[in-house]
């Protein structure tokens, strides 16, 4: 056997592994659209370097520079898919990251 076809048949995969299973595959991918956006990588970044790693909603508008109604957009969609989870305080919300949902993604890479 040549070198290229022993290099291919070590990447081919196993007989014993199968393709990922269709809904986890389409979980996992809801979750990176999720973070496949400009500004909501803002919005995680600063909660993760915030106190306790949460952060109220009204605090996350001036360091990023756009609206409330686009923060909380945001953040609604990452809540959606689990990234980061809500906690309302009297008036305001607070979210902090769930660090069991951002494992699946390093999971991805492991």
């Amino acid at each position: 056997m040549t070198k290229i076809a022993l290099q291919l048949l070590e990447c081919a995969p196993s007989s014993e592994s199968g393709p990922l299973a269709r809904e986890k595959a389409e979980n996992i991918a809801d979750l990176l659209k999720a973070v496949a956006d400009p500004t909501r990588l803002q919005i995680l970044a600063l909660i993760a370097r915030s106190e306790n790693q949460e952060a109220c909603a009204c605090n996350l508008t001036e360091p990023i520079g756009v609206s409330q109604p686009t923060i909380s957009h945001h953040l609604k969609k990452m809540s959606e898919v689990g990234l980061v989870s809500r906690e309302r305080r009297g008036t305001w919300v607070w979210y902090s990251l769930n660090k069991e949902r951002w494992g699946q993604i390093s999971d991805l890479f492991a």
